[in-house]
């Protein structure tokens, strides 16, 4: 696996992320819960601003960034508050998976960004009533 492979494997990724989010967005209301409205909206801008990131590192290695699939799947039921915030957790605990994935193929050069990036997304979990792990990314140690 090469470091080129890895962000392309990024940012695909990203490009679901950032598919989900606009769903789960249109799932949420602002006056009916707003701490989650603006939680899912930050996430779904910085998953925006790191799919835009890793296309630019992408062509700063020569390689050829992978184009977003036409549609990604949805759960079929995203009528209640609780199930978006269900469905953003799993996207952040997958993100989380595919950012340590990255670290570990990254680089020292550019391991930072990879770590930076890992960190955000676990943070993120919590807004979402994720539970801080000790390696986020990896279901390793998940349980100690």
């Amino acid at each position: 696996m090469t470091y080129v492979d890895a962000l392309r494997t990024t940012l695909a990724a990203e490009h679901a992320a950032v598919y989900v989010y606009g769903a789960l967005g249109a799932q949420t209301s602002q006056s009916a819960e707003p701490t989650l409205y603006a939680d899912i909206g930050s996430a779904y801008s910085e998953h925006r601003a790191r799919r835009d990131q890793l296309v630019g590192m992408i062509l700063d290695e020569s390689g050829e960034p992978v184009a977003a699939e036409p549609a990604y799947d949805l759960p079929a039921d995203l009528s209640t508050p609780d199930l978006v915030m269900r469905r953003a957790l799993r996207l952040e605990k997958s993100c989380a998976e595919t950012y340590a994935y990255l670290v570990a193929n990254s680089p020292p050069e550019q391991r930072r960004w990879a770590v930076n990036a890992l960190v955000m997304t676990a943070v993120r979990e919590l807004a979402f009533r994720g539970t801080p792990e000790i390696f986020p990314g990896s279901d390793e140690y998940a349980d100690r």
